[in-house]
């Protein structure tokens, strides 16, 4: 019989992993300087899906994953579009949306601020010639940033925030 204190007391076989990605800290500390210089305090985003597929708000999920961890860098997400700074848009943005979105944007404190974030909110994406489908984000709102990808990836999404905080400091 096997005694179970044994696999408790017993050393364990893990094998070293180095969690450190050097691109990463050094893209999201030079973000965390551009919006403690543009704003003077944190970065609070809101998310609006107008039609999308959720490959880029899997994306956005990750964002504030262990290993990304945005909110070490001074960016948070706003439950409210009332409490946010700027407005992430992902998907085409659908007839059936545009009511909705329209009243996000005018629920934001000035200045507004729109991030339109995959293919799909920057130009309608493969949905651009459909019927149900406006386009992108653009044709209803005024897009300050886009992010394209399909979906972009959390790092690209980091670097397209960064080109961002440095488009708004200038």
């Amino acid at each position: 019989m096997v005694n179970p204190l044994t696999f408790v007391f017993r050393p364990k076989v893990t094998e070293k992993f180095d969690f450190a990605d050097s691109e990463l800290e050094e893209i999201g500390s030079t973000l965390k300087k551009e919006i403690h210089h543009t704003l003077g305090r944190s970065l609070a985003l809101r998310e609006l899906d107008t039609g999308s597929d959720n490959s880029t708000e899997i994306e956005l999920n990750n964002l504030s994953a262990p290993h990304y961890d945005i909110s070490r860098f001074g960016i948070s997400f706003a439950a409210s579009p009332r409490h946010a700074d700027a407005l992430i848009v992902t998907g085409a943005v659908t007839h059936n949306m545009a009511q909705a979105v329209k009243k996000t944007y005018e629920a934001m404190p000035s200045p507004k601020y729109v991030i339109a974030v995959g293919d799909d909110a920057c130009d309608g994406g493969i949905f651009k010639d459909s019927y149900a489908v406006l386009g992108g984000v653009d044709k209803i709102l005024p897009v300050d940033m886009k992010i394209p990808g399909n979906p972009p990836s959390p790092r690209e999404i980091l670097k397209g925030l960064l080109a961002f905080m440095r488009q708004g400091s200038r």
